[in-house]
């Protein structure tokens, strides 16, 4: 194990002889931040026994990148009970606004959600880790992973904690959301291929004297890109890029460069003063060959990296951890077989390097310098704002909404497409019905009226509201697993049987 040593135990470290039930049956997270938190309070919510490590002192960190939740991602929260917290918490947006000239309205999208909302990632991780608290997942602060052992049987996990003790831990599965140097991913040899895309980007939190007439403030000109985002605590996160000045990000960094990058891209600094972080990073595109190794998988950041543009990262990393929580859920309570976790793969490996290519063409595209490539812009922005259907493409892509998963061949057209929030007979909500982490099965009156019986803890059943006749079984993330335009109550329990076990 990379030459760990220390004791066998079953969670603890600790000398004695491992219970191979619990160990067996137990998932540790590495990483707490947005995705690793999710993640594990998906599980121990479906009553599997979870550990987090997290190699930093307990806190939330008020220094975070992201600061935009988008509509899918804020619809799988709505399926927790956890969305309206945070839009109570946060700003809405209903119109984003690329190239100074290229609006896409978010208004128009079909969601409960049709909006951005800005809010700083340590808003979204507290309630995050509230809710895995509460659901009963332990957690190890200032625990560093050394190495890992993956056997048929499970995952051993080297540790050591800030006194320098070194220990074991066991378990089932092993899920890496340690951020981009994932030490996890390094463990199971996978490599992390790609480049830098912009070097020197300088980040700062500050106050400012004069108040930015937009939410959200984002421009580039000639060299100079900035952006400005409020924290909601009087302070603004300035993220801004100079061309010409391409330094190491050890190189130090100072207010008047940041309100300098700031002048070029928006005209003015807006009298920034009173610093209280300034740093400087690169922005890197890569993405990790396979998201599974064995027992082992990647979420987030260990997974996937890219620039910063259209606010993807965080919210990628979010839809990553609910895709693949039921699913683990499903195998290690014994309601699957181990064969559902490869889907993982196959669903969210593609997601990953799209928003790879759309946020990196954005960059790309704001940064426009070239002559043909000032006039590629030029006519992106033309054609998109006045192509409906392209436009509605493009808010789906960055928003979240416009994917849907592969289905079987053969499979009815609706397998694998995201279902909206519809009002059902009963007058919720579908994403309410989904609370707990359920199946939602969705019927005519009269073709499946009993109740979910034996599957009671991981599936409900409901009836439209309308005269449809569509059965439609949802999976726990809110995409179709199967339905059927004309379903009798044998293939509905087959299919149940299939899918929900």
């Amino acid at each position: 194990m990379n030459g760990t040593t220390g004791t066998t135990g079953t969670t603890t470290g600790t000398t004695g002889s491992p219970d191979p039930g619990p160990a067996a049956r137990r998932v540790i997270v590495v990483g707490s931040g947005p995705t690793g938190l999710l993640l594990a309070g998906d599980l121990a919510t479906a009553g599997v026994p979870v550990t987090v490590l997290e190699k930093r002192p307990h806190g939330i960190s008020n220094l975070s990148r992201a600061f935009a939740l988008h509509a899918r991602t804020l619809e799988q929260l709505d399926g927790r009970g956890l969305a309206d917290e945070l839009e109570a918490a946060g700003r809405p947006l209903d119109r984003l606004r690329l190239f100074g000239r290229l609006t896409i309205d978010l208004d128009a999208l079909p969601s409960r959600f049709n909006h951005l909302l800005v809010i700083p990632q340590y808003e979204v991780e507290k309630v995050l880790e509230r809710r895995a608290v509460e659901a009963g997942v332990e957690f190890r602060h200032e625990t560093e992973v050394t190495g890992l052992d993956q056997d048929a049987d499970g995952v051993t996990v080297g540790t050591r904690t800030s006194d320098g003790a070194a220990g074991t831990l066991r378990a089932g599965y092993v899920v890496g959301a340690d951020g981009m140097r994932s030490v996890v991913r390094d463990a199971i040899g996978l490599p992390f291929p790609g480049h830098s895309v912009i070097r020197s980007v300088v980040l700062a939190d500050v106050r400012l004297a004069e108040e930015p007439e937009t939410l959200l403030t984002v421009n580039a000109v000639g060299d100079a890109f900035a952006f400005l985002a409020p924290f909601g605590d009087g302070y603004y996160r300035v993220i801004g890029w100079n061309r010409s000045r391409d330094v190491p990000d050890s190189e130090p960094l100072g207010l008047d460069e940041v309100k300098e990058v700031t002048r070029l891209a928006l005209g003015r600094d807006f009298g920034m003063h009173d610093a209280r972080w300034l740093s400087r990073f690169h922005s890197d595109e890569r993405q990790a060959p396979a998201y599974r190794v064995g027992r082992v998988f990647l979420a987030g950041d260990a997974a996937h990296v890219h620039t910063p543009a259209g606010g993807q990262g965080m919210n990628t990393g979010l839809q990553d951890a609910v895709n693949l929580s039921w699913k683990l859920a499903q195998v290690v309570n014994g309601h699957a077989s181990a064969g559902l976790l490869d889907t993982y793969q196959a669903e969210r490996h593609p997601v990953g390097k799209a928003v790879l290519r759309s946020s990196g063409g954005i960059v790309r595209l704001a940064m426009a310098k070239r002559p043909w490539t000032l006039a590629l812009r030029a006519a992106l922005t033309t054609f998109l704002n006045n192509a409906g259907p392209a436009r509605r493409r493009a808010a789906g892509q960055v928003t979240g909404i416009g994917y849907r998963y592969p289905a079987p061949r053969g499979a009815h057209p609706l397998t694998g497409a995201r279902v909206p929030d519809v009002t059902l007979a009963d007058g919720t909500r579908l994403y309410e019905a989904q609370r707990g982490g359920r199946f939602v099965l969705v019927t005519e009156a009269g073709v499946h009226d009993g109740p979910a019986g034996p599957r009671e803890d991981r599936l409900t059943v409901r009836h439209w509201a309308s005269d449809r006749r569509t059965a439609l079984l949802v999976r726990p993330d809110g995409y179709v697993a199967w339905a059927a335009d004309e379903a009798g109550p044998e293939a509905i329990e087959a299919a149940l049987a299939a899918y929900v076990g």
